[in-house]
């Protein structure tokens, strides 16, 4: 029999091919690379010509299929799309010419909370008849992904999940909604940044004892099961703007940190989704924005801002980005613009757009509108994602408008829970003696 089912290479070319169940199982690849599909499905002229009149359950189970569809049993993957998406992705106008895509609407409030879910649907049916030892998903986070990724998985049956975290910088907020659920989540405070965080996470995958000990993989966004469903709401996106502006260039802004969300736009432009160009708003840690500049790769140290789910010093998906355009610079900056802002314009910006328009930005939102309003040519739309409530900062939010913020109830639930962590340092042989003194059922 001919195996029709999609393949999965690394980026770094040195790792054998895997099918998307071990690819999504095992995270990250034997040699260290990211997992890239073998070809990218487009989508018949048929499904963009009737996008607009789909509902948003519809649009995504269409690129759900051409994504998985080889590999799931496409009543299961519609059950998984439809238990994904039980929370609406609003599209708001903000000016004439300018869309904000609301992508705070789910259970954290957070964009990552449609990769989070899915992922931990399909990762249930793929182990769902697996006998033996738990998983064990290990994710690092700047912000809001430690929080959707544990209510995510909270409670599935089998799993564990160690949400590493940077001592002090992220908000008390989003703190509080991975460190007081208890259950099957465990928070690990560690005393460092988020990349001394994302190198523990991918030393953990490589280490052969560990993986010999347990069963691990992760639900960072260096998973293609976390990252390719965000590519849905670009879609939703983009429909709904065609309903209201049928004919005009569609354009762009994703705030971006580690560069998985605006990675999943590019899988869905290679699909046929009809958007001009790309514009990725970074705030202080610019090092996508120097390397659009200059064509040289640098990371660095991330610093801590007020957009700190950004703060990301060695974005992992640049290798993503940089595969699936053959790495070219040239073939990169052709679709993608770059911006950065720091702390001084990431506040002006939040307090003149609600001066201007009454809309109330998070940091983050705040990046991608900026980018978008000063990046903008004639003839052309454009939406950027708000990627966060703004009570998820309500400090920061406070301090820079002078008006209070309302915190959303499922927010105060989490508030109202002990935190519970347990202490790190950012030297692997702590994380991983702790991970193998560790209970495994």
């Amino acid at each position: 029999m001919i195996d029709v089912t999609m393949k999965y290479y690394s980026t770094n070319g040195a790792a054998p091919l895997a099918t998307l169940e071990k690819a999504v199982v095992q995270g990250l690849a034997e040699d260290r690379g990211l997992y890239m599909p073998e070809h990218i499905n487009s989508l018949p002229r048929e499904f963009f010509d009737e996008m607009p009149s789909m509902s948003f359950h519809d649009v995504a189970y269409n690129v759900a299929s051409a994504f998985f569809g080889e590999d799931v049993d496409l009543d299961a993957l519609q059950d998984i799309v439809f238990d994904t998406l039980s929370f609406p992705c609003p599209i708001v106008q903000v000016e004439e010419n300018i869309y904000s895509l609301e992508l705070f609407h789910g259970p954290t409030l957070a964009f990552k909370d449609v990769g989070a879910r899915f992922m931990a649907r399909l990762l249930g049916y793929f182990t769902q008849n697996t006998q033996g030892s738990r998983i064990n998903v290990i994710v690092a986070t700047s912000g809001d992904t430690g929080s959707a990724v544990a209510n995510g998985f909270l409670g599935v049956e089998g799993i564990h999940v160690y949400v590493l975290y940077p001592k002090g910088k992220v908000s008390p907020i989003q703190e509080c909604q991975f460190t007081t659920l208890g259950r099957n989540i465990t928070a690990v405070e560690v005393d460092g940044v988020f990349d001394d965080c994302q190198r523990l996470v991918k030393s953990a995958f490589m280490d052969e004892e560990l993986n010999r000990h347990m069963r691990l993989t992760s639900a960072n966004s260096i998973n293609v099961a976390r990252f390719l469903p965000q590519s849905f709401y670009y879609f939703w996106a983009v429909a709904q703007i065609q309903k209201l502006r049928y004919g005009e260039d569609i354009v762009c802004s994703v705030p971006s940190g580690n560069f998985g969300n605006i990675c999943s736009a590019l899988f869905g432009k290679r699909m046929g989704l009809p958007i001009k160009r790309f514009i990725a708003a970074n705030n202080r840690n610019d090092v996508f924005y120097e390397y659009l500049q200059t064509g040289e790769y640098r990371p660095r140290p991330s610093v801590q801002t007020l957009a700190n789910a950004m703060d990301v010093g060695d974005p992992s998906n640049f290798a993503r980005i940089y595969d699936l355009y053959g790495k070219s610079h040239e073939a990169i900056t052709k679709d993608i613009s770059g911006a950065t802002y720091n702390d001084e314009q990431i506040a002006e910006t939040i307090r003149q757009c609600l001066k201007d328009t009454g809309y109330l930005l998070d940091p983050h939102g705040a990046c991608g509108y900026r980018a978008l309003k000063e990046n903008m040519r004639p003839g052309e739309v454009g939406f950027f994602l708000e990627t966060a409530h703004p009570a998820k900062f309500k400090d920061i939010v406070e301090r820079i408008t002078g008006r209070s913020v309302e915190i959303p109830a499922c927010l105060a639930a989490f508030m109202q829970g002990r935190k519970v962590s347990v202490p790190m340092s950012r030297d692997f042989a702590d994380f991983k003696a702790y991970l193998l003194s560790a209970p495994l059922a």
